[in-house]
């Protein structure tokens, strides 16, 4: 019941990304700016999932946040039985960053490159504080949101579906 009414927040979808040692992808819907100055932003991650441990190892992380036709992305890197290792990025395109070496999906919207600054328990979770290193964005791009459930794009958000939409 939790996780449904958390679910009603609609929040946008990222891939983060660890290169150094042992890549690694996940999909994570739990980021958030945190400052400006200086510029800080974070990611929860559960202690039991693989990115726990290896970001722990690694300090740094990439940061893809997805656009609105990158639905079959964020599925990849949220299943829990794809490919370990490089291999879970074989079939996506992406590109290494230039200052952490994190593998940053190709097309996303924006990509932010991290070094870990601080963590804090979340309960079941991390929470990675890290500050930001790199940066590049897409003005004007339409970005994968996820609420009640369901991939969404932002400009589909609050749409009523035309009457043949909704009944198929």
């Amino acid at each position: 019941m939790l996780r449904r009414a958390f679910g009603t927040f609609a929040t946008g979808v990222t891939v983060v990304t660890v290169g150094s040692g042992t890549p690694h992808g996940m999909t994570a819907n739990s980021f958030a700016s945190v400052s400006l100055d200086p510029p800080l932003v974070l990611v929860c991650v559960s202690r039991d999932a693989v990115m726990h441990r290896i970001l722990t190892e690694a300090g740094s992380l990439g940061i893809s946040v997805l656009g609105h036709r990158q639905e079959k992305v964020a599925r990849h890197f949220a299943d829990r039985w794809r490919p370990l290792g490089l291999a879970q990025f074989d079939q996506i395109e992406w590109t290494p960053g230039e200052v952490t070496g994190a593998p940053l999906i190709d097309d996303a919207v924006a990509h932010f490159e991290c070094r870990v600054w601080r963590t804090y328990d979340g309960g079941d979770h991390t929470i990675f504080l890290s500050s930001v290193v790199s940066l590049r964005w897409e003005a004007d791009a339409d970005s994968l949101v996820f609420v009640n459930g369901h991939f969404r794009g932002v400009s589909e958000i609050g749409r009523v579906p035309e009457p043949s939409e909704a009944t198929t």
